[in-house]
């Protein structure tokens, strides 16, 4: 959703020039491992694995083709070794921030869906609660079985809320950074998703909000690139048309809006 020089300053420009990780048909077994490693990045909040912590079963259950990569995704959530890191660890709130973000590659919404996952794990526990991602319809819409969750939030698509953009940066702050640094313990959204309000997007741990998202100038004109026809998360990307629109500040939230219900991709936003 933002050009590359910003994705550069706010330390998401590895999944701006990278493409999904899926094992395809006729996979080999560096294909498989490159597969294994992009799980546990994502699921486990890019911490460090240490060798006796693997899933040793899982991961030959999948280099047989006994298991998708959704199954292993699967595995490695419902895990001690999660539960150890997030589950036993956090408080609720936190717990749930970061399954959307380890396997829907994304931040909450708005307290509906907070509300919706604790009432689940209170009846149906932890086993239910994990599955209720994974066997989602967005999860199968933008991952399948066969692709590796990946941080969505950092660009616009089908049924993406654009709130998710300045959240998602709350619950991400870098490629070199994993979910239990930086204060873990506390949930970073409760007070915006119950106020239903967007904090502003700064870049790293500066008080410097990115131009053109959040903090914008009134009178100011933005360019919104856009691609048309463009499928993410699927296994190939039909591009149709690119298209530019310029846009006045107080209207970027309308047009974005508009461009997410035609299932548009944005692809930058730039000052005019």
């Amino acid at each position: 959703m933002t050009s590359l020089s910003a994705a550069q300053r706010l330390g998401f420009e590895p999944f701006v020039e990278s493409a999904p990780v899926e094992l395809r048909p006729n996979w080999t077994e560096e294909d498989v491992e490159v597969v294994i490693r992009a799980a546990y990045r994502q699921v486990l909040g890019n911490e460090h694995l240490m060798s006796r912590d693997r899933l040793t079963s899982a991961e030959s259950l999948l280099r047989n083709g006994d298991i998708s990569v959704k199954d292993f995704v699967r595995a490695i959530a419902q895990s001690e070794l999660y539960q150890n890191k997030f589950f036993h660890t956090l408080p609720q709130n936190r717990l749930i921030e970061l399954n959307y973000k380890h396997l829907l590659g994304r931040a909450p919404y708005d307290q509906a869906e907070i509300a919706y996952h604790t009432d689940l794990y209170n009846q149906k526990g932890y086993e239910a609660e994990i599955n209720s991602y994974i066997d989602s319809p967005e999860y199968q819409e933008n991952f399948g079985d066969h692709i590796v969750p990946y941080y969505r939030g950092f660009a616009t698509g089908r049924n993406q809320k654009t709130v998710g953009f300045s959240r998602i940066f709350q619950l991400y702050r870098g490629y070199a950074s994993s979910d239990r640094a930086l204060s873990p313990q506390k949930a970073k959204l409760m007070r915006e998703i119950a106020q239903n309000t967007a904090s502003p997007v700064y870049i790293g741990s500066t008080a410097q909000a990115l131009s053109g998202l959040s903090g914008g100038e009134r009178g100011k004109f933005y360019r919104i690139r856009v691609i048309e026809g463009a499928k993410a998360g699927r296994k190939t990307r039909v591009r149709i048309s690119n298209k530019e629109y310029l846009v006045p500040y107080e209207q970027l939230s309308s047009k974005l809006q508009e461009i997410n219900r035609k299932g548009a991709q944005v692809t930058s936003i730039i000052p005019a």
